[in-house]
């Protein structure tokens, strides 16, 4: 089975049609959405729509929760997302999850299978170790976990031969970049 991984789209909706053309032409059997699909500052309603609109299995990342549950000092693109939609996109967002197993093989997680705001293969600005991967994880063994949050693209094995892929962001890529500052 060929499955499409998409993850931290942002509300980039051009990016998301991008991607979407480029697997159609690979030819998929499944797409799994492992969320932080609408906040951004581009077009949140749109991605939105588009999305409900696909046959995909979807989660919802910590951003998703963060929207649905705007706090007096959230996130500015949390802010404008919420805005941005109704309740048709919020109801939508409401009923997904943030962990779910696509089959007996199979774990999707948006950080953690326990926690969205977690990153399961990054620390900071580096690879996690083997010992803080299997911290997060806290048991669970699968064949083959995809996770997102972190924006980096990346893939381990597990000590028990386990792989966990993090497909990286459609919509708002991380770059690590050192720009000289001229003195």
């Amino acid at each position: 089975m060929r499955i499409a991984v998409l993850s931290d789209i942002h509300g980039n909706l051009e990016a998301l049609e991008a991607v979407v053309a480029d697997f159609k032409r690979r030819g998929v059997d499944a797409v799994v959405n492992l969320g932080d699909s609408l906040s951004g500052p581009l077009l949140p309603r749109e991605t939105a729509q588009y999305l409900m609109a696909q046959n995909w299995t979807h989660l919802a990342g910590n951003h998703e929760r963060q929207v649905l549950h705007l706090s007096p000092n959230a996130d500015p693109s949390d802010r404008y997302t919420r805005a941005q939609l109704t309740q048709p996109e919020l109801d939508w967002m409401a009923g997904l999850a943030h962990t779910q197993a696509f089959n007996d093989q199979v774990l999707l997680c948006h950080g953690t299978p326990g926690f969205d705001e977690v990153m399961l293969l990054q620390t900071a600005e580096r690879a996690a170790t083997s010992s803080e991967v299997e911290q997060r994880l806290n048991g669970r063994q699968v064949e083959l976990i995809l996770c997102g949050h972190s924006h980096v693209a990346r893939s381990v094995r597990t000590r028990q031969g386990g792989l966990i892929v993090n497909p990286g962001s459609v919509g708002l890529q991380l770059m690590k970049t050192t720009i000289p500052i001229p003195l």
